[in-house]
């Protein structure tokens, strides 16, 4: 039988490029389209794909929210993300977000077909050439984490307040301690997350989500 898969993308050539590539040899059978985020969740369930091509950027909700609440109503759908995005932070918020596949849109046909097969069965598949860079960032997450593990409690809310762009006497009254107090706070906060000044500190803090923008 055919594995039944819809496209989510809000460009018209493209999802029709892509439905001609797919359906070509008969193992698929595209039974599905969606122009936008919104259009997408409301015709998932009453279509039951198997799998879902899903794009980043759309109008309504993005792929990215579209993954996440398929995946916190827990909807019975292979995703695989279908993107011109080769960005890591995309990536890895697909990932952690518990995405079936990633593949970009310059990718052969038979690639596509590789993913979703691959998704099908139960496996995760990610585009080989975006492997190493994902590597790279999960170990260098995994030494972050270290870092903020090393952070004591009142650390964690100077690195918060600097990060918020805090200047240290403001820092000193929402704490109810001295400005020294603070400036030694922060010289041990650089030392443990191995910044050297307080832009690093705020970036260190963002891409760890310790603050959100």
């Amino acid at each position: 039988m055919a594995i039944k898969v819809m496209l989510a993308d809000d460009h018209i050539m493209m999802r029709e490029g892509i439905r001609q590539l797919l359906e070509f040899d008969g193992s698929i059978e595209v039974i599905g389209e969606a122009n936008d985020g919104n259009e997408c969740l409301a015709n998932l369930v009453s279509l039951n794909p198997q799998v879902l091509l899903l794009d980043i950027n759309m109008q309504g909700k993005n792929g990215i929210e579209v993954l996440e609440e398929i995946k916190s109503k827990k909807i019975n759908v292979k995703v695989l993300i279908l993107t011109v995005h080769a960005e890591i932070e995309y990536l890895i918020k697909a990932v952690d977000m518990g995405v079936d596949g990633y593949i970009l849109k310059d990718s052969e046909s038979a690639e596509l077909k590789r993913a979703i097969n691959a998704v099908v069965n139960g496996e995760t598949y990610i585009q080989p050439k975006l492997i190493p860079a994902l590597n790279n960032r999960l170990v260098a997450r995994d030494i972050d984490k270290d870092k903020i593990a090393s952070l004591t409690n009142r650390e964690l809310e100077v690195l918060i307040h600097v990060a918020n762009g805090l200047f240290n006497k403001e820092i000193a009254n929402i704490l109810n301690i001295t400005e020294r107090t603070v400036k030694n706070h922060i010289s041990n906060i650089f030392k443990k997350i191995d910044v050297s000044d307080r832009t690093q500190a705020a970036v260190f803090a963002i891409k760890n989500d310790i603050i959100k923008l």
